[in-house]
């Protein structure tokens, strides 16, 4: 659960559809000795603080090093979006490296006047660009000289990265943040000495952002979506695929947005989204490292305590509803041919998770997988194989997916031939001990691993608290591993890896 599982279905598969997850970086990792005996001990360091309007701190003592990692976890992602605003979340999380009204500015007085200038006119440009055939071309290239000016006349108080710059500067590293269909997460660390400045920097940037430069750093995500979905041949895929599996459900669109979108979302709309969700009782802060938690409490109601509670948004409430059928969608393109499988399955809170994330590992989980030996080694239908557990999130139900990228002279079919074959095998014959010893050390070695950095916990410790309910499930995460049968997994294949309820998308190779 919570495996942070990319977009992209694999490292080879990265190339061909561009991510929109930002890589994640930090500092420190888990002292010596085992691993395990060492994440058995670290519930008892851990330390939760809810401030009054609701934000909530989870701090986990780490002394091995002087650093400290930081995830501010926003409880927002592309699937709280609607119709005309796609992609906003992600705008976002851009604009909040752009500074506030105290950083990033020359004259943040004189800078706000000349950006209301440009709000306005690119309002016009898009009332008038609406009237479609009936558009003034004279008056919409003077709106759009008119706007340019503006750009530059506001870029004129511009201080360039300089929330970036004055992180390096106090010696901070991995300045980053992501956004995915469930949430938005902002991460760094600092050397422990610094965690003043942190809580000053983070709450000035989420108290008063100021969204400059931003149209012209939506031009920069418009470019993109061009290279990431609309020039990928596997992009294309994905986007259409999804589309295609979530006819209800928020899930059914693509993190970056439609075209159409980004090219029409204002910067008031964007500041409305923010105000919406952007507020403490829909934030929760991990903090992991060289700390101790009663400073770390105190700064946070310095800093943080003043904010106001807001009102908390709704959640998803559409729910899919039971596929009637199998669907198929079929993208033509110059490539060569990717098969993608896709069955509906419940969130990863559910108690059937862990069975599916063992019928991934099964059967397309690396070069030991049943797929992998039998597509690639044995009969070499296939270069490439593998499996997603939880795909694209794990918020709502979700899927679990199979992809194939054929060998040269062989097809999509015989790929997926073959994928049913093994799919039909695991729900007859039961998986051998052995074979579930085998799967429950990987799924363990792999939980802890991403446990061992300062980030990789902090993040964790957020996404458990937020998707489950309460960090403290991380520590039952070994139990559910240890307890699956393979009845367990018999049971979930049966239910949910079924014709009726499978997507199946492939790009086929025109000349």
């Amino acid at each position: 659960m919570f495996k942070k599982r990319c977009f992209a279905l694999s490292l080879v598969l990265v190339s061909l559809l561009f991510s929109f997850s930002y890589g994640q970086s930090g500092s420190g990792s888990v002292g010596k000795g085992k691993p395990l005996d060492s994440f058995k001990g670290m519930e008892k360091d851990i330390t939760e603080y809810t401030l009054p309007n609701g934000l909530k701190f989870i701090i986990l003592e780490r002394h091995e090093a002087p650093v400290v990692s930081f995830c501010t976890y926003a409880n927002v992602g592309s699937n709280n979006e609607v119709t005309g605003i796609t992609g906003i979340s992600h705008i976002f999380e851009h604009m909040a490296f752009k500074g506030t009204t105290d950083i990033g500015t020359k004259d943040y007085e004189k800078e706000k006047i000349i950006m209301a200038k440009e709000d306005s006119f690119f309002n016009e440009i898009l009332m008038e660009r609406d009237k479609g055939d009936r558009a003034d071309q004279g008056r919409l290239k003077k709106l759009q000289d008119e706007f340019s000016k503006t750009q530059d006349e506001a870029g004129k108080y511009l201080v360039t990265n300089q929330f970036g710059a004055i992180v390096e500067e106090a010696g901070g590293v991995g300045l980053n943040a992501f956004t995915s269909d469930d949430q938005t997460c902002y991460i760094y660390s600092f050397p422990s000495n610094k965690l003043e400045l942190w809580m000053a920097l983070e709450s000035d940037r989420f108290m008063h952002p100021v969204l400059r430069e931003f149209y012209k750093e939506k031009d920069v995500i418009m470019e993109e979506r061009r290279l990431g979905i609309e020039s990928s041949p596997f992009g294309k895929l994905f986007e259409e695929f999804m589309a295609a599996a979530y006819k209800a459900h928020p899930y059914h669109h693509e993190v970056v947005g439609h075209m159409s979108d980004l090219q029409s979302i204002s910067r008031h709309q964007a500041l409305d989204y923010y105000k919406k969700y952007y507020i403490p009782n829909n934030l929760t802060i991990g903090i992991v490292g060289d700390v101790n938690p009663k400073e770390v409490i105190a700064f946070a109601q310095e800093y943080f305590g003043s904010i106001p509670r807001g009102e908390y948004p709704s959640p998803v409430r559409t729910v899919e509803p039971p596929q009637l059928g199998e669907k198929r969608i079929e993208v033509e393109d110059k490539s060569q041919p990717i098969l993608l499988i896709g069955y509906h399955r419940p969130n990863v809170t559910n108690s059937e998770d862990p069975a599916f994330s063992a019928i991934a590992d099964y059967l397309g989980g690396g070069r030991t997988s049943r797929l992998y030996k039998i597509l690639v080694k044995e009969k070499k239908i296939a270069v490439q194989v593998g499996s997603i557990p939880a795909f694209p999130a794990e918020k709502y139900p979700t899927l679990i997916a199979f992809y194939a990228v054929p060998a040269k002279d062989h097809s999509n079919q015989e790929c997926e031939d073959i994928i049913y074959q093994e799919i039909e095998k695991i729900k007859t014959d039961p998986i051998s001990t052995e074979d579930l010893n085998a799967i429950k050390t990987r799924a363990k070695a792999n939980f802890i691993r991403q446990l061992r950095s300062n980030m990789g916990m902090g993040i964790q410790l957020t996404s458990y608290q937020v998707i489950s309910g309460d960090w403290r499930n991380l520590f039952k995460e070994l139990d559910r591993i240890n307890s699956l049968t393979p009845s367990d997994i018999q049971k979930a294949a049966n239910e949910y890896l079924k014709k009726t309820n499978r997507t199946v998308g492939e790009i086929v190779t025109t000349k």
